[in-house]
């Protein structure tokens, strides 16, 4: 069974991450590449219609989770194991600082 997270860059849905048995994808919504305007995620995930695929967490991804005391925090709080970083992810960037957020989908 795979997780999966909704990804909004300034309050925008723009795509999805999800955690499969053998790594991870971050798929950009078709919808979000037809809009003029659209903001890539980040610069080592640009703008495209095929998915991206990675065994590791992606590094902009896990950069978003956060250290020190607030991991300790959300550890605690959401009994999250230190070594799920996709589970950090979902519990800890609803409400991250900068443009890109990440929502759990149920």
């Amino acid at each position: 069974m795979s997780r999966i997270g909704k990804v909004y860059v300034q309050g925008i849905p723009v795509g999805e991450i999800s955690e499969e048995d053998d790594g991870y994808l971050f798929k950009y919504y078709e919808s979000y590449l037809q809009n003029e305007g659209a903001l890539a995620v980040s610069l080592t995930l640009p703008l495209q219609s095929e998915e991206y695929k990675s065994n590791v967490l992606f590094p902009f991804f896990d950069g978003l989770i956060p250290e020190g005391w607030l991991l300790n925090v959300v550890e605690r709080n959401w009994k999250v194991d230190s070594k799920d970083r996709f589970g950090l992810m979902l519990a800890s960037c609803r409400d991250c600082i900068g443009d890109v957020c990440v929502e759990a989908v149920e």
